[in-house]
């Protein structure tokens, strides 16, 4: 069955496999603004808030990477916040750099692909990234997603930032499917 968001009101189609809460997710790698590879696996024994959107160069998507910027800053050291796109490398440079972005790590698709198809937001017809949100706790076990369904809107900040003050407080809520092996009980 194919995964629908909307642009505008027109459907498009999410490709790829679709990650699920509780599971543990699949390592990444992406391009980061000097054309290293960054891969998940690099944020390892973190906390990790998951950013993606289509485009810096859209308003919604600007707003979002500021206020995870803003709120990044008053986070525990615990936690890494990582935001996802598929624009250029050097546009992200651009972008991070005049609007002083420094508590958000800004990394790019553009080449692999390899976060949308293996988390399942990637528009099959604008070869762009969806809008949302994740959270993945310290042993990589995904606790929380939140999937915009109208990509011109933007994600409830609220909502992520109390899931994410949850995963601090009970970082073994969640009863891991693949046990003891990876730190699940």
């Amino acid at each position: 069955m194919a995964r629908i968001v909307t642009f505008k009101g027109a459907p498009l189609t999410l490709t790829g496999r679709p990650v699920k809460v509780g599971r543990r997710v699949f390592d990444f790698k992406l391009t980061s603004q000097d054309l290293k590879v960054v891969r998940l696996s690099d944020f390892s024994g973190k906390i990790k808030v998951v950013n993606f959107f289509p485009s810096l160069d859209t308003p919604v998507c600007d707003l979002q990477v500021k206020e995870f910027n803003q709120r990044a800053a008053q986070l525990s050291p615990e936690v890494v916040v990582i935001g996802i796109s598929k624009d250029l490398p050097f546009a992200q440079a651009r972008f991070c750099s005049a609007n002083e972005i420094k508590n958000e790590l800004v990394l790019s698709d553009y080449q692999f692909n390899s976060f949308g198809l293996n988390y399942g937001f990637l528009i099959k017809e604008l070869n762009l990234l969806a809008r949302g949100t994740l959270i993945i706790d310290k042993d990589d076990c995904l606790r929380y997603v939140q999937a915009v369904s109208e990509i011109t809107n933007s994600v409830n900040f609220g909502e992520v930032f109390e899931n994410l003050k949850g995963v601090l407080l009970a970082p073994e809520k969640i009863k891991k499917p693949w046990g003891a092996c990876c730190g699940g009980k």
